[in-house]
């Protein structure tokens, strides 16, 4: 089989693992239903391009431990598997024209339903012993939510298996094994259109725009050409007449210096995620330090909070944050395991997909080898959209940036120093960091009770409102401690003495 020659022979060691375990899901289906009891779900797209190739391998190989190599060889120009497609008057000519053209080489059953998908099924099934249809779905389709690759229809659906063999593949995969194995696609492609949906919400990809000066006709290069996977869908929006390409804004992810003065303060929340701290199996050593570090270049911490190992708690937590401060850090609950749920809820904070991030995955495979690989792997997957790795020559995997929230892996305080310096540098770099000037103390202590000093602080507080002024004791008979913390030095002088001067000289001393 012409399919499966192309990738056995390939150098691609990935894609290899994606067909290999592609064909098992494919298998397994055909080993579970007969031929009859099977359908593809084909529209013209890319992902059913894939799916429609592998589908004819995979039956190849299926009659191949059943029957001999002759009989194998004389199928292979036969595709049994029934095939639906559901047209519609909002679908792009290339795309019907390209899936009637698809359907002739390869003599396809086809059954064509000019109904919405949900009708059309219960139409189809109604009238034909269909018990599981294959899908070209992907994690991070809107569709793929709490899929797996044997799922049941979902409720109020009429009731099959749904088959996805490639969820767990990334764009990468799709175009790796388009153009390894050389089998035609929709010339849609090869103009810029990397996911296509209807003629009214489907556009060009900006992202492949040839540039030009002159006011001739916009070119884009093919999609394959996409370096970031994760912007796929940016095709995805209502046509507007004005050009999809020429000037682009930038998205702000960061901090714009242009937009501050000398007299802003700048904010920063910190959550961290674990169970284990509300529990108080585990001490928090990172937040206070975290606190000390953004202090150091002159941000304020507004918060610092502790959340649960649960998606919807950390996305209302990042979503209360992320609007009323300059920048988010959240660490804790970043992994492999059930209770790591961290990235998924800042996704869900913005509204986004998680989607496989190629990039990232491969940092993950140097770091843990083919550990990472699999099914569905899960680590791998960032939110869609709104993602930038921070790299740094001193990191093994880079930071996660996703718009002004800031994903934190340390678990120790020589993690976080090591951390915390790397996101310095990328930030700076990237001009999506404003320095400020640091926050300057005094701490002066007393013998002198609370009720004695509660008024003169006070009226302090009215009089100096740039300066924060904190009184706290390390055990109740201990001395008390009061602080200053400020941008200004002189006015912490200031207020200290205006303090010092309404009691009697020796009742305050100054301590680091």
């Amino acid at each position: 089989m012409e399919i499966d020659k192309a990738i056995r022979e390939c150098d691609d060691s990935r894609l290899k693992t994606k067909y290999t375990n592609a064909i098992y899901v494919i298998k397994r289906a055909l080993a579970l239903y007969s031929i009859q009891e099977v359908a593809l779900s084909f529209n013209g797209g890319k992902d059913s391009t894939v799916l429609l190739h592998l589908l004819r391998a995979g039956y190849v190989l299926h009659k191949a431990e059943e029957s001999s190599s002759q009989d194998v060889a004389d199928g292979e120009n036969t595709f049994p598997i029934r095939t639906i497609y559901f047209e519609t008057p909002t679908v792009f000519p290339e795309i019907n024209s390209f899936t009637y053209e698809t359907a002739a080489t390869y003599n396809l059953q086809m059954d064509i339903l000019r109904l919405d998908f949900k009708s059309g099924l219960e139409a189809l099934l109604k009238a034909n012993p269909i018990r599981a249809i294959f899908l070209g779905v992907r994690i991070g389709d809107p569709t793929a939510v709490g899929q797996e690759q044997f799922s049941p229809s979902s409720p109020g659906w009429p009731p099959f298996m749904r088959v996805n063999p490639i969820l767990d593949w990334s764009y990468r995969d799709v175009w790796a094994f388009l153009l390894v194995c050389k089998v035609r696609y929709c010339s849609l492609y090869d103009q810029g259109y990397t996911s296509i949906g209807s003629i009214h919400d489907t556009v060009p990809n900006a992202l492949l725009c040839i540039r030009n000066d002159n006011n001739s006709k916009q070119k884009f290069r093919p999609a394959y050409l996409l370096a970031d996977g994760r912007l796929e869908r940016s095709g995805r929006v209502k046509r507007f007449s004005a050009p999809v390409c020429g000037t682009l804004s930038s998205v702000c992810n960061g901090l714009k210096i242009e937009d501050l003065n000398s007299n802003n303060m700048l904010t920063a929340s910190i959550i961290a995620v674990g169970d284990e701290i509300l529990f108080g199996t585990v001490e928090d050593k990172l937040g206070s330090v975290l606190c000390r570090k953004l202090h150091s270049i002159g941000w304020a911490t507004s918060l610092l909070a502790v959340t649960r190992n649960d998606i919807d708690s950390v996305a209302e937590e990042v979503e209360r944050r992320k609007f009323t401060n300059d920048m988010v850090f959240i660490y804790g609950g970043v992994g492999p395991l059930h209770s790591d749920v961290t990235v998924a809820g800042v996704a869900k904070a913005f509204g986004v997909r998680m989607a496989p991030d190629e990039e990232f995955e491969e940092h993950l495979r140097h770091l843990i080898g083919e550990k990472c690989t699999g099914d569905k792997n899960e680590m791998a997957q960032l939110p869609e959209g709104i993602t930038e790795l921070l790299h740094h020559e001193q990191l093994p995997v880079p930071l996660i940036k996703c718009r002004n929230v800031i994903i934190l892996t340390a678990t120790n305080v020589a993690e976080l120093d090591l951390q915390w310096h790397c996101l310095i540098d990328s930030l700076k770099s990237n001009g999506d960091l404003v320095l400020m000037a640091p926050f300057v103390s005094k701490c002066l202590t007393t013998t002198l009770s609370d009720v004695e000093v509660a008024q003169p602080l006070s009226k302090l507080c009215l009089q100096f409102p740039d300066i924060y002024i904190g009184g706290y004791r390390g055990s109740r008979k201990g001395p008390l401690m009061i602080r200053f913390e400020g941008k200004d030095l002189s006015r912490i002088e200031a207020a200290s003495q205006s303090l010092c001067q309404n009691f009697q000289p020796g009742a305050f001393s100054e301590t680091e």
